[in-house]
Protein backbone atom coordinates (compact mmCIF):
# COMPACT_ATOMS: atom_id res chain seq x y z
CA UNK A 1 0.00 0.00 0.00
CA UNK A 2 1.21 3.31 -0.99
CA UNK A 3 2.24 5.75 1.79
CA UNK A 4 0.07 9.05 2.01
CA UNK A 5 1.95 10.56 4.09
CA UNK A 6 3.14 14.52 3.02
CA UNK A 7 6.54 15.55 2.12
CA UNK A 8 8.25 18.30 4.41
CA UNK A 9 10.68 20.89 2.69
CA UNK A 10 12.25 23.48 5.26
CA UNK A 11 13.51 26.22 4.11
CA UNK A 12 15.48 28.00 6.89
CA UNK A 13 17.36 31.47 6.44
CA UNK A 14 20.15 32.62 8.56
CA UNK A 15 19.14 36.21 10.57
CA UNK A 16 16.22 37.10 8.95
CA UNK A 17 13.96 40.25 9.50
CA UNK A 18 10.66 39.25 10.32
CA UNK A 19 9.45 42.31 8.18
CA UNK A 20 11.10 41.76 5.02
CA UNK A 21 7.74 39.74 4.22
CA UNK A 22 5.64 41.53 5.99
CA UNK A 23 2.69 43.22 4.16
CA UNK A 24 3.55 46.41 6.06
CA UNK A 25 7.09 46.26 6.02
CA UNK A 26 9.32 47.51 3.58
CA UNK A 27 10.12 47.50 0.32
CA UNK A 28 12.07 44.37 -0.25
CA UNK A 29 11.27 41.89 -3.58
CA UNK A 30 10.33 38.57 -2.43
CA UNK A 31 8.65 37.20 -4.82
CA UNK A 32 9.11 33.68 -3.94
CA UNK A 33 8.21 34.18 0.01
CA UNK A 34 5.52 36.23 -1.45
CA UNK A 35 3.86 33.28 -2.66
CA UNK A 36 4.51 30.94 -0.12
CA UNK A 37 2.08 33.59 1.95
CA UNK A 38 -0.60 33.78 -0.91
CA UNK A 39 -0.76 30.10 -1.35
CA UNK A 40 -0.08 29.30 2.44
CA UNK A 41 -0.35 30.63 6.13
CA UNK A 42 1.39 33.45 7.26
CA UNK A 43 2.70 33.61 10.95
CA UNK A 44 1.89 36.87 12.20
CA UNK A 45 3.85 36.43 15.98
CA UNK A 46 6.35 33.85 15.44
CA UNK A 47 9.15 33.97 17.69
CA UNK A 48 12.58 32.20 18.24
CA UNK A 49 13.19 30.80 21.65
CA UNK A 50 16.76 32.65 21.34
CA UNK A 51 18.38 35.15 19.10
CA UNK A 52 22.00 33.26 19.10
CA UNK A 53 22.95 30.47 15.80
CA UNK A 54 23.60 27.32 17.60
CA UNK A 55 21.17 27.82 20.40
CA UNK A 56 18.38 28.52 18.10
CA UNK A 57 19.15 25.68 15.92
CA UNK A 58 19.55 23.15 18.47
CA UNK A 59 16.00 24.08 19.58
CA UNK A 60 14.31 23.72 16.08
CA UNK A 61 15.46 20.65 15.97
CA UNK A 62 14.66 19.35 18.96
CA UNK A 63 11.77 21.48 20.42
CA UNK A 64 13.51 22.27 23.60
CA UNK A 65 14.13 25.72 25.11
CA UNK A 66 18.41 26.17 25.11
CA UNK A 67 18.42 25.50 28.75
CA UNK A 68 16.81 22.16 28.38
CA UNK A 69 19.28 20.91 25.31
CA UNK A 70 21.58 22.55 26.87
CA UNK A 71 23.58 24.73 23.82
CA UNK A 72 22.78 28.02 25.05
CA UNK A 73 25.54 29.80 23.11
CA UNK A 74 27.42 29.18 19.65
CA UNK A 75 29.28 26.34 19.03
CA UNK A 76 32.31 27.51 16.76
CA UNK A 77 33.28 30.04 19.97
CA UNK A 78 36.25 29.01 22.46
CA UNK A 79 33.65 29.80 25.02
CA UNK A 80 30.79 27.34 23.74
CA UNK A 81 29.57 25.61 26.97
CA UNK A 82 28.15 22.96 24.89
CA UNK A 83 30.37 22.07 21.78
CA UNK A 84 28.35 19.59 20.39
CA UNK A 85 24.50 18.15 20.68
CA UNK A 86 24.11 15.52 22.53
CA UNK A 87 22.61 12.73 19.99
CA UNK A 88 20.57 11.03 22.64
CA UNK A 89 18.33 14.09 22.66
CA UNK A 90 15.58 13.11 20.47
CA UNK A 91 15.25 15.35 16.94
CA UNK A 92 12.81 15.56 13.96
CA UNK A 93 15.49 14.58 12.04
CA UNK A 94 16.04 10.84 13.52
CA UNK A 95 12.10 10.60 14.41
CA UNK A 96 11.41 11.06 10.50
CA UNK A 97 13.91 8.52 9.23
CA UNK A 98 13.25 6.42 11.80
CA UNK A 99 9.72 6.58 10.57
CA UNK A 100 10.34 5.96 7.01
CA UNK A 101 10.91 9.54 5.24
CA UNK A 102 14.00 9.59 3.20
CA UNK A 103 15.84 12.69 5.25
CA UNK A 104 18.28 14.98 3.76
CA UNK A 105 19.96 18.15 4.52
CA UNK A 106 21.62 21.17 2.55
CA UNK A 107 24.24 23.82 3.59
CA UNK A 108 24.68 25.60 7.37
CA UNK A 109 24.23 23.29 10.41
CA UNK A 110 26.24 25.32 12.87
CA UNK A 111 25.17 22.77 15.87
CA UNK A 112 28.32 21.36 16.73
CA UNK A 113 31.57 21.61 16.10
CA UNK A 114 32.19 17.78 15.92
CA UNK A 115 29.08 16.35 14.88
CA UNK A 116 27.17 17.08 11.64
CA UNK A 117 23.41 15.93 10.11
CA UNK A 118 24.58 12.52 9.62
CA UNK A 119 24.76 12.28 13.51
CA UNK A 120 20.84 13.32 13.72
CA UNK A 121 19.24 10.95 10.88
CA UNK A 122 20.18 13.13 7.52
CA UNK A 123 21.81 12.31 4.88
CA UNK A 124 23.90 15.25 4.47
CA UNK A 125 24.68 16.47 0.44
CA UNK A 126 27.12 19.48 1.51
CA UNK A 127 27.10 23.23 1.65
CA UNK A 128 28.84 24.16 4.63
CA UNK A 129 31.37 27.02 5.40
CA UNK A 130 34.59 26.86 7.07
CA UNK A 131 33.85 29.59 9.95
CA UNK A 132 31.15 27.86 11.17
CA UNK A 133 31.14 23.84 10.08
CA UNK A 134 33.66 22.84 7.72
CA UNK A 135 31.52 19.73 7.33
CA UNK A 136 32.83 19.18 3.51
CA UNK A 137 34.20 20.81 -0.01
CA UNK A 138 31.50 20.72 -2.04
CA UNK A 139 30.94 24.72 -2.50
CA UNK A 140 34.71 24.93 -3.28
CA UNK A 141 34.27 22.42 -5.54
CA UNK A 142 31.46 23.72 -7.27
CA UNK A 143 33.41 27.23 -7.94
CA UNK A 144 36.14 24.98 -9.41
CA UNK A 145 34.14 23.44 -11.89
CA UNK A 146 33.20 27.06 -13.37
CA UNK A 147 36.45 28.90 -13.17
CA UNK A 148 36.00 30.79 -10.29
CA UNK A 149 38.95 31.77 -8.13
CA UNK A 150 37.39 32.75 -4.98
CA UNK A 151 40.77 32.75 -3.15
CA UNK A 152 41.15 36.29 -5.78
CA UNK A 153 37.97 37.62 -6.02
CA UNK A 154 37.86 40.65 -3.07
CA UNK A 155 34.97 41.83 -2.71
CA UNK A 156 35.01 45.60 -3.59
CA UNK A 157 33.05 48.63 -2.45
CA UNK A 158 33.38 47.20 1.46
CA UNK A 159 31.79 48.33 4.58
CA UNK A 160 33.45 47.59 7.96
CA UNK A 161 33.69 47.89 11.57
CA UNK A 162 35.76 50.02 13.85
CA UNK A 163 37.68 47.05 14.48
CA UNK A 164 37.80 46.31 10.42
CA UNK A 165 35.04 43.52 10.58
CA UNK A 166 33.41 43.69 6.90
CA UNK A 167 29.99 44.18 7.23
CA UNK A 168 28.99 44.46 3.59
CA UNK A 169 30.33 45.13 0.27
CA UNK A 170 29.90 44.07 -3.82
CA UNK A 171 31.11 40.48 -4.12
CA UNK A 172 32.37 40.35 -8.03
CA UNK A 173 31.18 36.54 -8.76
CA UNK A 174 28.55 35.61 -10.82
CA UNK A 175 25.59 34.83 -9.65
CA UNK A 176 25.88 31.30 -10.12
CA UNK A 177 29.04 31.32 -8.54
CA UNK A 178 27.28 32.37 -5.28
CA UNK A 179 26.69 30.32 -2.51
CA UNK A 180 23.34 30.92 -2.47
CA UNK A 181 22.64 29.53 -5.80
CA UNK A 182 25.13 26.78 -5.48
CA UNK A 183 22.95 25.53 -2.30
CA UNK A 184 19.45 26.29 -4.40
CA UNK A 185 21.41 23.76 -6.78
CA UNK A 186 21.86 20.79 -4.99
CA UNK A 187 18.38 21.34 -2.98
CA UNK A 188 16.71 20.82 -6.40
CA UNK A 189 19.01 18.05 -7.41
CA UNK A 190 17.92 16.47 -4.09
CA UNK A 191 14.39 16.86 -5.34
CA UNK A 192 14.71 15.38 -8.46
CA UNK A 193 16.28 12.09 -6.84
CA UNK A 194 13.53 12.08 -4.62
CA UNK A 195 10.57 12.46 -7.03
CA UNK A 196 12.17 9.14 -8.74
CA UNK A 197 11.92 7.16 -5.64
CA UNK A 198 9.25 5.76 -3.64
CA UNK A 199 7.78 6.81 0.06
CA UNK A 200 8.08 10.63 1.86
CA UNK A 201 11.14 12.63 2.42
CA UNK A 202 11.73 15.25 4.34
CA UNK A 203 14.42 17.82 2.90
CA UNK A 204 15.89 20.47 4.76
CA UNK A 205 18.09 23.62 3.11
CA UNK A 206 19.92 26.66 5.06
CA UNK A 207 21.14 29.22 3.61
CA UNK A 208 23.95 30.90 5.24
CA UNK A 209 22.34 34.88 4.99
CA UNK A 210 21.16 37.05 5.08
CA UNK A 211 23.37 36.69 7.88
CA UNK A 212 26.55 39.42 7.95
CA UNK A 213 28.91 39.91 6.01
CA UNK A 214 26.02 41.18 3.28
CA UNK A 215 28.45 40.20 0.27
CA UNK A 216 26.02 40.12 -2.58
CA UNK A 217 27.14 39.92 -6.41
CA UNK A 218 24.84 42.35 -9.15
CA UNK A 219 22.32 42.78 -10.28
CA UNK A 220 21.30 42.80 -6.20
CA UNK A 221 23.99 44.89 -5.06
CA UNK A 222 22.69 47.75 -6.39
CA UNK A 223 19.29 46.71 -6.53
CA UNK A 224 18.54 48.87 -3.45
CA UNK A 225 19.47 52.69 -4.06
CA UNK A 226 20.84 53.84 -0.06
CA UNK A 227 18.99 57.15 -1.10
CA UNK A 228 15.77 55.20 -0.41
CA UNK A 229 16.52 53.18 2.39
CA UNK A 230 14.10 54.50 5.60
CA UNK A 231 16.05 53.76 9.05
CA UNK A 232 13.88 52.06 11.52
CA UNK A 233 12.20 54.13 13.90
CA UNK A 234 13.89 52.81 16.76
CA UNK A 235 17.11 54.66 15.46
CA UNK A 236 16.30 57.04 17.36
CA UNK A 237 17.16 55.26 20.26
CA UNK A 238 18.78 57.38 23.31
CA UNK A 239 19.58 54.52 25.80
CA UNK A 240 17.48 56.46 28.37
CA UNK A 241 16.62 53.92 31.27
CA UNK A 242 17.66 50.64 29.30
CA UNK A 243 20.16 48.37 30.85
CA UNK A 244 23.91 49.86 30.32
CA UNK A 245 24.89 46.92 27.75
CA UNK A 246 22.62 48.49 25.55
CA UNK A 247 24.48 51.17 24.80
CA UNK A 248 27.94 49.97 25.69
CA UNK A 249 27.06 46.98 22.34
CA UNK A 250 27.19 50.14 19.77
CA UNK A 251 31.10 50.28 20.43
CA UNK A 252 31.43 46.87 21.18
CA UNK A 253 30.30 45.65 17.80
CA UNK A 254 32.23 48.22 16.30
CA UNK A 255 29.50 50.52 14.63
CA UNK A 256 29.41 53.77 17.15
CA UNK A 257 30.80 55.76 13.85
CA UNK A 258 28.15 54.52 11.52
CA UNK A 259 26.08 57.81 10.70
CA UNK A 260 22.48 57.48 8.43
CA UNK A 261 24.83 57.29 5.53
CA UNK A 262 26.57 54.24 6.14
CA UNK A 263 23.64 52.21 7.45
CA UNK A 264 21.39 52.97 4.50
CA UNK A 265 24.07 51.60 2.47
CA UNK A 266 24.29 48.83 5.19
CA UNK A 267 20.93 47.76 5.04
CA UNK A 268 20.51 47.99 0.67
CA UNK A 269 23.13 45.33 0.59
CA UNK A 270 21.23 43.37 3.18
CA UNK A 271 18.22 43.39 1.63
CA UNK A 272 19.99 42.58 -1.91
CA UNK A 273 21.13 39.40 0.03
CA UNK A 274 17.53 38.83 0.90
CA UNK A 275 16.25 39.01 -3.02
CA UNK A 276 19.05 36.72 -3.86
CA UNK A 277 18.28 34.14 -2.12
CA UNK A 278 14.44 34.47 -2.37
CA UNK A 279 15.22 33.89 -5.62
CA UNK A 280 16.93 31.06 -5.11
CA UNK A 281 13.84 29.79 -2.71
CA UNK A 282 11.94 30.49 -5.93
CA UNK A 283 13.94 27.91 -8.10
CA UNK A 284 12.88 25.31 -5.31
CA UNK A 285 9.69 26.21 -5.42
CA UNK A 286 9.76 25.89 -9.37
CA UNK A 287 11.64 22.66 -9.08
CA UNK A 288 8.57 21.23 -6.55
CA UNK A 289 5.98 22.32 -9.46
CA UNK A 290 7.79 20.94 -12.48
CA UNK A 291 8.45 17.80 -10.58
CA UNK A 292 4.56 17.20 -9.63
CA UNK A 293 5.88 17.27 -6.40
CA UNK A 294 3.67 20.56 -5.17
CA UNK A 295 0.25 19.32 -4.35
CA UNK A 296 1.79 16.49 -1.70
CA UNK A 297 5.02 18.39 -0.16
CA UNK A 298 4.12 20.63 3.18
CA UNK A 299 6.54 23.96 2.38
CA UNK A 300 7.80 25.70 5.72
CA UNK A 301 10.08 28.61 5.48
CA UNK A 302 11.55 30.78 9.01
CA UNK A 303 14.71 32.16 10.27
CA UNK A 304 16.76 30.96 12.96
CA UNK A 305 16.41 34.64 14.43
CA UNK A 306 16.50 38.04 13.09
CA UNK A 307 18.52 41.43 12.68
CA UNK A 308 19.12 44.84 14.12
CA UNK A 309 19.95 46.00 10.37
CA UNK A 310 20.78 49.90 12.61
CA UNK A 311 17.55 49.68 14.48
CA UNK A 312 18.26 51.11 18.21
CA UNK A 313 21.86 51.54 16.60
CA UNK A 314 22.69 48.05 16.90
CA UNK A 315 24.80 45.68 14.59
CA UNK A 316 24.00 41.73 14.41
CA UNK A 317 22.16 40.58 17.63
CA UNK A 318 23.39 40.18 21.39
CA UNK A 319 21.96 40.87 24.94
CA UNK A 320 18.95 42.64 23.97
CA UNK A 321 15.46 40.86 23.13
CA UNK A 322 13.87 43.42 20.96
CA UNK A 323 11.70 42.77 18.24
CA UNK A 324 14.30 42.81 15.66
CA UNK A 325 15.97 39.79 16.45
CA UNK A 326 13.55 37.76 18.36
CA UNK A 327 10.02 38.10 15.72
CA UNK A 328 11.05 36.09 13.07
CA UNK A 329 9.44 34.98 9.77
CA UNK A 330 7.13 31.92 9.28
CA UNK A 331 5.55 30.44 6.52
CA UNK A 332 3.73 27.15 5.84
CA UNK A 333 1.87 25.81 2.52
CA UNK A 334 0.43 22.69 2.89
CA UNK A 335 -2.08 22.17 -0.13
CA UNK A 336 -5.54 20.87 1.15
CA UNK A 337 -4.89 21.57 4.54
CA UNK A 338 -3.78 25.28 4.46
CA UNK A 339 -6.08 27.71 3.07
CA UNK A 340 -4.23 29.69 0.84
CA UNK A 341 -3.79 33.48 2.34
CA UNK A 342 -4.21 32.38 5.70
CA UNK A 343 -3.28 34.58 8.52
CA UNK A 344 -2.20 33.16 12.28
CA UNK A 345 -2.00 35.90 14.58
CA UNK A 346 -1.63 33.21 17.67
CA UNK A 347 1.92 33.01 19.74
CA UNK A 348 4.35 30.37 18.23
CA UNK A 349 7.77 29.71 18.39
CA UNK A 350 10.63 28.43 16.32
CA UNK A 351 10.67 25.29 17.78
CA UNK A 352 7.15 24.37 17.66
CA UNK A 353 8.15 23.41 14.06
CA UNK A 354 9.75 19.99 15.99
CA UNK A 355 6.28 18.35 16.96
CA UNK A 356 4.50 19.72 13.82
CA UNK A 357 6.69 17.68 11.71
CA UNK A 358 6.18 14.59 13.67
CA UNK A 359 2.38 15.41 13.65
CA UNK A 360 2.85 15.56 9.82
CA UNK A 361 4.11 12.74 9.73
CA UNK A 362 1.97 10.87 11.75
CA UNK A 363 4.90 10.23 14.52
CA UNK A 364 3.97 10.51 18.03
CA UNK A 365 4.90 13.76 19.61
CA UNK A 366 6.35 13.51 22.88
CA UNK A 367 4.67 15.33 25.79
CA UNK A 368 7.96 16.75 27.75
CA UNK A 369 9.01 19.13 24.64
CA UNK A 370 9.03 22.30 25.09
CA UNK A 371 6.80 23.04 22.38
CA UNK A 372 3.45 22.60 20.62
CA UNK A 373 2.72 21.22 16.79
CA UNK A 374 1.00 23.90 14.96
CA UNK A 375 -1.17 21.45 12.80
CA UNK A 376 -4.17 22.68 14.55
CA UNK A 377 -3.53 26.08 13.53
CA UNK A 378 -2.62 24.95 10.11
CA UNK A 379 -5.88 23.68 10.04
CA UNK A 380 -7.80 26.80 10.98
CA UNK A 381 -8.12 26.00 14.22
CA UNK A 382 -6.83 27.21 17.36
CA UNK A 383 -7.08 25.06 20.63
CA UNK A 384 -9.01 27.20 23.62
CA UNK A 385 -5.96 26.21 25.74
CA UNK A 386 -3.19 27.86 23.49
CA UNK A 387 -0.93 29.84 24.86
CA UNK A 388 -1.59 34.01 24.96
CA UNK A 389 2.36 34.27 25.97
CA UNK A 390 5.29 33.67 24.40
CA UNK A 391 8.59 33.34 25.88
CA UNK A 392 12.65 33.61 24.98
CA UNK A 393 15.89 33.24 27.08
CA UNK A 394 19.78 34.66 26.27
CA UNK A 395 22.61 33.44 27.79
CA UNK A 396 25.20 35.30 26.44
CA UNK A 397 27.81 35.52 23.10
CA UNK A 398 31.24 35.46 22.35
CA UNK A 399 31.48 38.46 25.09
CA UNK A 400 30.58 36.27 28.05
CA UNK A 401 27.79 34.84 29.73
CA UNK A 402 24.57 37.81 30.74
CA UNK A 403 21.19 35.85 31.83
CA UNK A 404 18.01 37.38 30.30
CA UNK A 405 14.47 36.09 29.98
CA UNK A 406 11.78 37.70 28.60
CA UNK A 407 7.89 37.52 28.25
CA UNK A 408 5.46 38.68 25.48
CA UNK A 409 1.85 38.73 25.95
CA UNK A 410 -0.48 40.75 23.61
CA UNK A 411 1.08 44.53 23.40
CA UNK A 412 3.19 44.21 26.33
CA UNK A 413 6.46 42.64 26.52
CA UNK A 414 8.57 42.33 30.04
CA UNK A 415 12.64 41.52 29.98
CA UNK A 416 14.10 40.38 32.88
CA UNK A 417 17.98 41.46 33.27
CA UNK A 418 19.68 39.34 35.83
CA UNK A 419 22.25 42.12 36.30
CA UNK A 420 20.70 45.30 35.18
CA UNK A 421 17.08 46.93 35.36
CA UNK A 422 14.42 45.05 33.92
CA UNK A 423 12.36 46.24 30.66
CA UNK A 424 8.51 46.78 30.08
CA UNK A 425 7.48 48.04 26.69
CA UNK A 426 3.80 48.72 25.05
CA UNK A 427 3.91 47.70 21.84
CA UNK A 428 1.05 49.14 21.14
CA UNK A 429 1.74 52.52 22.22
CA UNK A 430 5.67 52.50 21.28
CA UNK A 431 6.24 49.74 18.68
CA UNK A 432 9.53 50.63 18.67
CA UNK A 433 10.47 49.50 21.79
CA UNK A 434 11.85 53.24 22.74
CA UNK A 435 10.63 53.64 25.80
CA UNK A 436 11.09 51.33 28.85
CA UNK A 437 8.16 51.60 31.14
CA UNK A 438 9.17 49.59 34.10
CA UNK A 439 8.95 52.07 36.59
CA UNK A 440 6.02 53.49 35.15
CA UNK A 441 3.07 54.01 37.82
CA UNK A 442 0.37 53.13 35.34
CA UNK A 443 1.50 50.02 33.87
CA UNK A 444 1.94 48.53 37.31
CA UNK A 445 -0.41 45.97 37.29
CA UNK A 446 0.98 44.97 33.77
CA UNK A 447 3.92 44.58 34.83
CA UNK A 448 3.13 42.44 38.23
CA UNK A 449 1.58 40.30 35.54
CA UNK A 450 4.24 39.78 33.28
CA UNK A 451 6.23 38.71 35.74
CA UNK A 452 3.78 36.33 37.50
CA UNK A 453 3.79 34.83 33.66
CA UNK A 454 7.33 34.37 33.64
CA UNK A 455 8.06 32.63 36.96
CA UNK A 456 5.28 30.32 35.85
CA UNK A 457 7.04 29.88 32.42
CA UNK A 458 10.17 28.94 34.18
CA UNK A 459 7.99 26.86 36.60
CA UNK A 460 6.81 24.99 33.64
CA UNK A 461 10.11 24.28 31.59
CA UNK A 462 12.03 23.64 34.17
CA UNK A 463 14.13 26.68 33.73
CA UNK A 464 17.27 26.44 36.51
CA UNK A 465 16.53 30.23 37.06
CA UNK A 466 13.38 29.46 38.50
CA UNK A 467 14.81 28.80 41.62
CA UNK A 468 15.66 32.64 42.66
CA UNK A 469 13.97 34.39 39.88
CA UNK A 470 10.96 34.74 41.95
CA UNK A 471 12.48 36.55 44.73
CA UNK A 472 14.43 39.14 41.82
CA UNK A 473 10.88 40.05 40.69
CA UNK A 474 8.99 40.57 43.61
Amino acid sequence: MADSRPNVVLVLTDQERYDYTAPDGPPVETPALDRLSREGMRFERAYTPTSICSSARASLLTGLYPHNHGMVNNTHEADAVQPNLPTDLPTFGTALADAGYRTTYVGKWHVGRDRTPEDFGFSYLGGSDEHHDDIDEAFGEYRDDLDVDAAGADPTAPVRTADGSLVAAVDPVPVEATRPYFLAERTVEALRRAAEADGPFLHRTDFLGPHHPYVVPEPYASMYDPADVDLPDSYAETFDGKPQVHENYVDYRGVGGFDRETWAEVIARNRGFMSLIDDQIGRILDALDELGLADDTVVVHASDHGDFLGGHRQFNKGPLMYEDTYRVPLQVRWPGVVDPGSVADAPVRLHDLMPTFLDVADVAVPDWLDARSLRPLLAGDQPDDWPAAVAAEYHGDEFGLYTQRMVRVGDHKYVYNTPDVDELYDLGEDPAELRNLIDHPDYADVRAELRDRLVDWMAETDDPLEQWAPQALG
